[in-house]
């Protein structure tokens, strides 16, 4: 990125943190993603190519750094880097307040929102056991239609394909609903009440979904322009 041929301290944070993609790949460090396939996850719209070059870019500044142990590399966050997780996660805040996504099409991404999604599970209330959970959405292609959660011993898996478990909860829903209840635009006990949301499986799953289910790091902030009635 070109500078900005200034000395002033916002001028040169900038030309670090002003190309495309950078301070999302700072959100997903700072959520715990380490291996270069989690951070694509993070940001599935974004090459590989791209991804690899940011990486570089972002070591080269000293705001991450790479390892290499038995073949296996990591990427983690430097004391620069760490510094920066409230400011990024303090830019999203700003952004749920005052430009909140309305859920047009062009912002709507399942492999997003069921990444985002599997971090912020309540683990502990599946204590220790195997518990399998299939995310169907009712208006997307056959590729991206059916997600499958396994949660086991606090971690939880994300995957596209039938992992061969039994499903123990299921949840059919259109994207642009899910989405608006992760986000905190809507509750999940009101879109199964409206219907716009069904579930099927174990009792105690379906009535403490509000509980295990989670939300958004941002779902909490309110608009700053409410919505017309």
């Amino acid at each position: 990125m070109k500078g900005y041929g200034q000395f002033c301290p916002i001028a040169k944070a900038s030309e670090v943190l002003g190309e495309r993609w950078t301070n999302l790949i700072i959100r997903e460090l700072a959520a715990g993603s380490e291996s270069f396939n989690d951070l694509r996850k993070g940001v599935p719209l974004m090459s590989p190519s791209l991804l690899s070059k940011r990486l570089k870019s972002l070591e080269k500044c000293q705001l991450i750094r790479r390892r290499e142990t038995d073949g296996r590399v990591c990427y983690k966050l430097t004391k620069a880097g760490e510094d920066l997780v409230p400011i990024i996660f303090q830019l999203g805040v700003w952004g749920h307040r005052w430009v909140r996504s309305d859920l047009a099409a062009a912002d709507l991404d399942p492999s997003l929102l069921v990444w985002d999604m599997h971090r912020s599970l309540n683990v502990g209330f599946f204590k220790g056991e195997r518990t399998v959970i299939r995310i169907e959405f009712t208006d997307q292609a056959a590729k991206y239609r059916r997600w499958w959660l396994v949660i086991k011993g606090g971690d939880v898996d994300v995957c596209l394909k039938d992992p061969g478990f039994d499903v123990d909860l299921t949840l059919a829903t259109d994207l642009r609903t899910l989405t608006a209840v992760w986000m905190g635009d809507a509750t999940i006990m009101n879109a199964i009440r409206e219907n716009r949301v069904a579930v099927e499986g174990a009792p105690h799953l379906r009535k403490n979904i509000a509980v295990w289910l989670g939300s958004s790091y941002f779902a909490d902030v309110k608009p700053a322009h409410p919505a017309p009635a």
